[in-house]
């Protein structure tokens, strides 16, 4: 999960996680941390939340050696 918190950094979270994985300046930058993370992991569900705590996106990550990955038509 990438959210942004109370200091302004945007966090990178494992849901099942009590603190966070990383800390980014930007959101991109976190998104990016998160998608290596869950790749290299097995894969998963990333949800990305917005400067209003709202879902803004949701996106599954497949796993680092899936050699025929589905097209991901919005990330």
């Amino acid at each position: 999960m990438v959210y942004r918190n109370s200091d302004g950094d945007w966090v990178n979270k494992c849901n099942s996680a009590s603190k966070a994985a990383s800390l980014h300046r930007t959101q991109k930058e976190a998104e990016n941390a998160a998608k290596k993370m869950l790749c290299n992991s097995g894969g998963g569900e990333l949800t990305t939340k917005g400067k209003s705590s709202k879902i803004r996106s949701k996106d599954t990550i497949a796993p680092g050696n899936d050699p025929n990955p589905p097209r991901d038509t919005e990330h």
